[in-house]
């Protein structure tokens, strides 16, 4: 009998932005001569963790994803997620064109 995990069905641009992470992450690890054992032992996780990583299979848990990361010394690129937000930065200056009154000190 397989394991079926709830919510493994992904839409498809996010499987595809997936699959693009773990080769990234593949092309990282090969431009640095590393084998999947090297990365699996500097990561402390299994090889097998390490190959799903990089197949960009959404039920690793992103804990072992940044472990990959720093194992290659790439820890600080996930600090480039959501930086730009330009979609939340309109709302927001759309929000500040209503003016507000200051309340009212006592």
């Amino acid at each position: 009998m397989t394991k079926t995990t709830k919510g493994t069905l992904l839409p498809r641009r996010l499987e595809q932005n997936m699959a693009i992470v773990g080769e990234q992450i593949k092309l990282a690890r090969l431009r640095r001569n590393l084998s999947i054992a090297d990365i699996a032992e500097r990561a402390t996780c299994s090889q097998l963790s390490v190959m799903r990583v990089e197949k960009g299979s959404p039920t690793v848990a992103i804990g072992i994803y940044l472990r990959v990361l720093y194992a290659m010394q790439l820890d600080a690129d996930i600090l480039l997620l959501a930086q730009k937000d330009e979609l939340g930065r309109n709302l927001q200056d759309l929000e500040l064109k209503h003016r507000r009154r200051a309340s009212k000190r006592n």
